[in-house]
């Protein structure tokens, strides 16, 4: 006959129903959102600057087209434009998309279409200024995460990964799971993934330090005070394409990053980056 638990079995009993845990801090929520405003505006009005001169080059300088190895712009085809996309020797047809976008029922030459840049309508200068503004912010932003980070050991403790997570074995196991859209659950939901600390850790040393010190390099002012930088990257032409590339790469790792969210529980990580709290669950419940 089986005994009542013993006082030993009950404190090492599964709790019912979820655990609520502290996931992210006041400040790590703060500078999370402030980040997805600054590059919302970035990407918009960095699409903008993009359409004054819709080619990107190698090297010093920038100015023969047939020497740019992306390229985006139309071309007559009879009584109509046709839009296209070059990356090299190869060239896609995107009329409707890219090149060539309809506009209040006419279509209109653009590399990027309207709806897609801050401000709507064509304009250089107020592209330049959208821009800036929103770039010292995410700097701002950037440097308050950066020293909290360090401060609190944020870093260390939550985003570096063990040894034991980045042996082949794991890794490859976790790009299977995540495959198979198969996420932590239980204790092991507390903690970020191998994948999740070296995605992060890329894109805070890795990406947005690139795009911040190629955007300076473009800067003409900067490159007076700072003539390192040109001679860092190969020029400004070179830095405007890996610019492009770290901004490029920063969509792809948002794109990713939400698609993950919405897999894993949409409402429960949205509730962990705005209230801090996040729900701990095992097989069989809900969070």
């Amino acid at each position: 006959m089986q005994g009542p638990s013993t006082p030993h079995a009950a404190a090492h009993a599964r709790p019912a129903g979820p655990q609520f845990i502290r996931r992210h801090g006041l400040t790590v929520r703060i500078t999370h959102w402030l980040n997805v405003l600054c590059l919302s505006f970035l990407l918009m009005s960095g699409l903008q600057i993009f359409n004054a001169h819709p080619r990107l080059y190698w090297g010093k300088y920038g100015a023969d087209a047939d020497a740019s190895w992306i390229a985006i712009g139309s071309r007559q085809q009879g009584d109509a434009a046709q839009g296209f996309f070059e990356i090299g020797p190869l060239r896609i047809e995107t009329t409707g998309v890219l090149g060539v976008s309809d506009e209040n029922g006419t279509e209109t030459a653009r590399a990027f279409p309207a709806w897609l840049t801050v401000p709507s309508y064509q304009d250089l200068g107020a592209g330049r200024r959208w821009h800036f503004f929103f770039a010292w912010l995410l700097v701002l932003n950037g440097l308050v995460y950066l020293v909290h980070g360090f401060w609190r050991r944020h870093f260390r403790r939550d985003l570096l990964p063990s040894r034991d997570q980045l042996t082949p074995c794991h890794l490859w196991q976790e790009v299977r799971d995540h495959a198979r859209l198969r996420f932590a659950q239980g204790d092991a939901a507390r903690r970020y993934n191998a994948l999740q600390k070296l995605s992060y850790l890329a894109v805070v040393f890795g990406l947005l330090p690139m795009m911040v010190l190629t955007g300076l390099t473009m800067s003409p002012g900067l490159n007076a005070a700072f003539p390192f930088l040109a001679d860092l990257f190969g020029g400004r032409a070179s830095a405007r394409s890996l610019h492009f590339i770290s901004a490029s790469l920063l969509v792809l790792f948002v794109a990713v990053h939400v698609a993950m969210v919405i897999a894993s529980g949409l409402w429960n990580n949205l509730r962990s980056m705005l209230s801090g709290r996040y729900a701990i669950t095992h097989d069989g419940e809900k969070k």
